[in-house]
């Protein structure tokens, strides 16, 4: 107890030391370490900051970076979009949500810069709050098993009808899947690690899988063994030996029910057509899971079909080029969050599950596009999409350039999470995207330099 004390109080005293410094750092760190509570608490933390930057303004600390505007040039672009929206109060409606885009650019141009050791310091207390958010979700997760017997709640997210994931859907699996992974590879890189920092990895090794997302799992483990192969500093014996072991701990992992499950079915999709979905299917109603190759050329679809995450993904994609070429919003898109009602329209013509009469289960037509590059390109058009494009660019050299391996996990898994998932839709996504692309990409303040 004396120990745990000492810490917090060394900890305490750290970031009191540091604010002290540059007088954004507690309020930035209040931001990361609330993105996975309630909105109206991380609204509170970026106002707290925003504040904080606008008292603390000195006109010395403003500063001149490029890569800084990128994210600002997007969110203006949503707001001349509702010049030609489609759905004027949704795009109205999205630009405080997407407001991140501006704020946040802004108080890193206009504060004090962050040295490198201050830069480091929060991405070290946000990866030790996300240990602590996955030991409230796990002990959660072994809690409602002991009283439900049910094994889902050590398992991906809530659906539309229960909640017995190992995290609500409305904080959505694929998201704290990110979170838990930057904060892994921060103790991964960690130098001088102790006992403690090895089970934190383990622990968040652990989450990373229990929230079954593949996309991520795949480019964790390619990410994983990235490092192993060209940048661990051991022997090639050595590496070759935790190489072999950590690819038999992989396949071991294929057997737990849940995350074999999710792959299983995306594997049997790719291979055949209307195969029967087991896990949905109850009695005489048969549910037909939808191949890639039948979500990209069937002329119409039935309600008893069902989309795995693949091959729904592809039908959006064809359905966002029809609508390009039937719109002609190449340049314009429909508005920023304005495609719903089109996506709509495209899931009555293919007559696809629109859910039930009773509101339990959510139809297809209800969804965004899942694909980071398609939404934007769809909502605020080509323009949009290249500026995107620019800070995904700019935030992989810059990476490279400092050959900061955390940085380099981020780009390279935000590049791909953007191919699955809508991640700039939702506040969350916006606020950690931004935050972190901020933190990565703005210059270091130099020990002993006029600022300084």
């Amino acid at each position: 107890m004396e120990n745990i004390y000492a810490s917090l109080k060394n900890v305490f005293h750290d970031i009191k030391q540091e604010t002290q410094q540059n007088k954004i750092f507690l309020p930035l760190l209040l931001v990361v370490w609330s993105i996975p509570l309630p909105f109206a608490i991380n609204n509170i933390a970026l106002g707290l900051l925003v504040i904080t930057a606008l008292i603390t303004f000195r006109k010395e600390n403003i500063s001149f970076q490029k890569q800084l505007f990128y994210p600002i040039a997007l969110y203006i672009l949503m707001c001349i979009s509702l010049l030609w929206s489609i759905d004027f109060e949704s795009t109205k409606a999205s630009l405080s949500k997407e407001i991140p885009f501006l704020l946040l650019p802004i108080v890193f141009l206009i504060s004090k810069e962050f040295t490198k050791e201050q830069r480091d310091k929060i991405i070290k207390y946000f990866s030790y709050s996300m240990v602590l958010y996955s030991l409230y979700f796990l002990i959660r997760a072994v809690i409602r098993f002991s009283i439900t017997g049910d094994h889902r709640a050590f398992f991906y997210h809530g659906e539309e009808n229960d909640d017995y994931g190992l995290v609500p859907k409305l904080l959505n699996a694929i998201h704290v899947s990110i979170y838990v992974a930057i904060a892994f590879f921060y103790f991964f890189k960690k130098t001088g690690k102790k006992i403690l920092d090895y089970a934190f990895l383990i622990l968040l090794f652990v989450m990373v899988f229990l929230l079954s997302s593949k996309n991520i799992i795949v480019v964790f483990t390619g990410l994983l063994l990235v490092h192993y192969l060209f940048l661990a500093k051991i022997s090639r014996k050595m590496r070759l030996r935790n190489l072999i072991l950590f690819l038999l701990f992989l396949c071991s992992l294929s057997f737990v029910g849940k995350i074999r499950e999710r792959f299983l079915i995306e594997y049997e999709t790719n291979m055949a057509d209307s195969t029967v979905n087991d896990v949905i299917s109850k009695g005489n109603e048969k549910v037909y899971n939808v191949s890639i190759k039948q979500a990209l050329t069937n002329e119409t679809f039935k309600p008893n079909d069902y989309f795995p995450g693949t091959a729904f993904r592809v039908y959006q994609f064809r359905i966002f080029i029809e609508l390009v070429k039937e719109n002609n919003t190449f340049f314009t898109g429909f508005g920023q969050d304005a495609s719903y009602e089109k996506i709509k329209e495209k899931a009555i013509q293919y007559n696809i599950y629109m859910g039930d009469a009773s509101n339990n289960y959510e139809g297809y037509q209800n969804k965004n596009f899942h694909n980071q590059y398609v939404q934007i390109f769809a909502d605020i058009g080509f323009f949009g999409f290249i500026l995107l494009l620019v800070m995904l660019v700019t935030n992989v050299l810059k990476a490279l350039k400092n050959k900061d391996f955390v940085h380099f996990a981020f780009a390279f898994l935000m590049i791909s999470l953007f191919l699955t998932e809508s991640f700039l839709l939702r506040q969350r996504g916006v606020v950690f995207f931004v935050t972190m692309y901020c933190l990565f990409n703005s210059r270091f303040l130099m020990p002993n330099s006029p600022k300084e």
